[in-house]
């Protein structure tokens, strides 16, 4: 199925963030069915609390465009978005957003609280969750166990 090829690629790009041992989140940005931006957590590397893998996504997103408008766009995240990426998510005018596992301590689409769906924004994101959540939750919960083990 379509969305589960996506969610592998977003995977794929949390996988290279475990590497840096950056929090594994990855994403896709997809439009007519191609993947036109990829991303994954950079924080620590650039010392950058805004460079989450979302909001680096939509940037190259929009560059490859040339619209910071991403109307005809559909994301897929392993992590639900935190806040400050939900707002973005609202901001780019993506379509829709597809989330692997959810996030019980920082999520905005339906953990914490809801940015997409409780509020009157100027555009709505559609949203599916549970995309390949086992594996999205595995990489997180291997990611932390090590990095306990190495404190």
């Amino acid at each position: 199925m379509e969305k589960e090829k996506f969610m592998q690629e977003a995977l794929k790009e949390a996988k290279k963030a475990y590497d840096k041992l950056e929090v594994p989140v990855g994403v896709v940005i997809v439009k007519d069915n191609k993947i036109i931006a990829r991303a994954h957590n950079v924080k620590e590397e650039k010392l950058d609390t805004t460079k989450h893998a979302e909001i680096i996504a939509i940037q190259k997103a929009s560059k490859k465009l040339k619209n910071w408008r991403l109307t005809d766009c559909e994301m897929y995240v392993t992590l639900e978005p935190c806040s400050m990426c939900a707002g973005a998510l609202i901001n780019s005018r993506i379509k829709k957003v597809y989330i692997g596992a959810m996030d019980s301590k920082a999520g905005a689409c339906g953990s914490v609280l809801n940015l997409l769906e409780d509020y009157t924004f100027n555009h709505k994101v559609e949203m599916e969750k549970g995309i390949l959540e086992e594996k999205c939750k595995e990489i997180l919960q291997d990611f932390f166990k090590e990095l306990r083990k190495t404190k």
